[in-house]
């Protein structure tokens, strides 16, 4: 192979470097831009195509560095950041899941509570209009109005009005 088809054949691979990270960071802006993407991701996003954005247009950098490290061809160490970049984004994502999840689990427990009060409102109020067999009648109504309203997946009026009017 002679030295001008192997000097084309690495610029055509830093061109494709160049153009695909620009185009990240040009994805990152308009998806912020969108609303699509929170400031707090983008921020990692951005940081990260932008060094790889400086390491493959710079190439001083990126060949003095990958000699540094002890890697012989200089894409190659390109790509090692790249992927040294994409696990610390996957472990902020996943410190992120895990905190929702933590979240979601709470919001749940809570939503739990406050469906069991409303339970025993509703029952106590029965019990109030009219003694022990009314409340046998409606604690039967309001399970089989439970079941229509899993059944629907539409909150029946008197719940949700309730549940609003506690807060």
């Amino acid at each position: 192979m002679t030295q001008l088809a192997l000097l084309t054949r690495v610029t055509l691979q830093r061109g494709l470097a160049i153009a695909a990270t620009f185009a990240l960071l040009v994805l990152v802006f308009e998806l912020v831009r969108r609303k699509r993407l929170a400031e707090r991701y983008a921020i990692l996003w951005l940081l990260a195509a932008t060094t790889l954005f400086i390491l493959a247009a710079w190439k001083g950098l990126l060949t003095s560095l990958s000699y540094d490290v002890g890697i012989s061809y200089p894409p190659s160490a390109l790509f090692a950041v790249a992927i040294g970049l994409i696990a610390m984004i996957l472990l902020h994502f996943s410190l992120a899941v895990s905190r929702l999840s933590d979240q979601n689990k709470v919001l749940a427990q809570r939503l739990g509570l406050l469906q069991q009060r409303v339970q025993e409102a509703e029952a106590e109020r029965a019990q109030q209009a009219g003694g022990p067999f009314r409340q046998h009648a409606d604690a039967q109504a309001l399970s089989d109005a439970d079941a229509r309203e899993l059944a629907e997946g539409e909150p029946r009026a008197p719940v949700a009005q309730e549940l609003s009017s506690s807060r």
